[in-house]
């Protein structure tokens, strides 16, 4: 990208859930569900003195993208770290399972997931661990049916529970910016210790679990610049796209073998793992 361009381009990264969303539907068809003036807070973050948010962090829409019925899911990365708790994990799944029934009665709404947590909250986890585990089973049962689109992008990066939904969506958005992965650095840290994970290397979690790293391994299918626009386009694409099933998804068995050769006891490096996971192809050659 040249400099004009660089200076140019609007920061999605930058933006609230809100403002992601309103920024990929058509203009004029946003109808959020559920907004803030419902007061659907997380019943347990008062009981423990934490300060509540009216839509508990997650923002859901319905609106259109090229002229396409979808249903928006956006987690809000500056309220409690994006966390997943009771109500905002109900409120996403309830949107899943609804687009489900949709589908079933041939009337298709294509789910978009901006997908921007570290994970179930820890203060409700329980709660929030049985929402993500009905996240997972709407969008398993909606890829039969309709796409189901993933954007990661920044700051905080997809993690925990909601990192297994991101690996689940037919087609996976992602910018160099974005992190995904099951543990988060801290506590890689924690468990393994810093010899094997130091969580203050910025440059070294980014090689392993940056966004285009992930897709260099065949676990995202577009990488985009943090740039509005261009992420809006790439939405749009995978929204017009029939459903499918990714080589990461059908490949069960070449995944496992891969896991099987890795050897635990070396400490990963990014080339090596590039090595290890390539991208898989597709039928016409390109990364699927």
């Amino acid at each position: 990208m040249d400099t004009a361009a660089l200076i140019a381009r609007e920061s999605f990264v930058e933006r609230s859930a809100r403002a992601r969303v309103a920024g990929l539907l058509d203009e004029g068809t946003m109808r959020e569900l559920l907004d803030p003036f419902e007061r659907l807070r997380s019943p347990w973050l008062g009981l423990q003195d934490i300060v509540t948010q009216a839509d508990d962090g997650v923002v859901i829409a319905r609106g259109a993208i090229d002229g396409t019925a979808v249903v928006c899911a956006a987690i809000e990365p500056a309220f409690q770290g994006g966390s997943m708790g009771e109500v905002g994990g109900a409120k996403i799944a309830g949107a899943l399972e609804l687009a489900l029934e949709d589908a079933r009665a041939g009337k298709p709404v294509i789910p978009v997931l901006l997908l921007e947590t570290g994970g179930v909250r820890l203060q409700e986890a329980n709660c929030g661990l049985a929402a993500i585990a009905e996240i997972h089973a709407a969008i398993v049962a909606l890829r039969a049916h309709v796409p189901v689109v993933g954007v990661i992008t920044g700051p905080v990066g997809c993690f925990g529970g909601m990192s297994i939904a991101a690996g689940l969506c037919s087609e996976l958005i992602v910018t160099r910016e974005a992190r995904l992965g099951l543990n988060g650095p801290q506590v890689i840290e924690q468990e393994a210790g810093i010899d094997e994970f130091d969580s203050r290397d910025r440059p070294m979690i980014w090689s392993l679990t940056g966004g285009a790293q992930r897709h260099a391994c065949g676990l995202a299918e577009t990488l985009c610049n943090d740039d509005a626009r261009e992420i809006a386009n790439a939405v749009s694409r995978a929204v017009a796209a029939p459903a499918r099933e990714p080589a990461r998804l059908r490949d069960i068995d070449a995944n496992l073998a891969r896991l099987q050769a890795v050897d635990p006891a070396r400490r990963a490096e990014a080339a090596w793992v590039r090595t290890a996971f390539a991208s898989q192809q597709d039928e016409n050659g390109s990364p699927a």
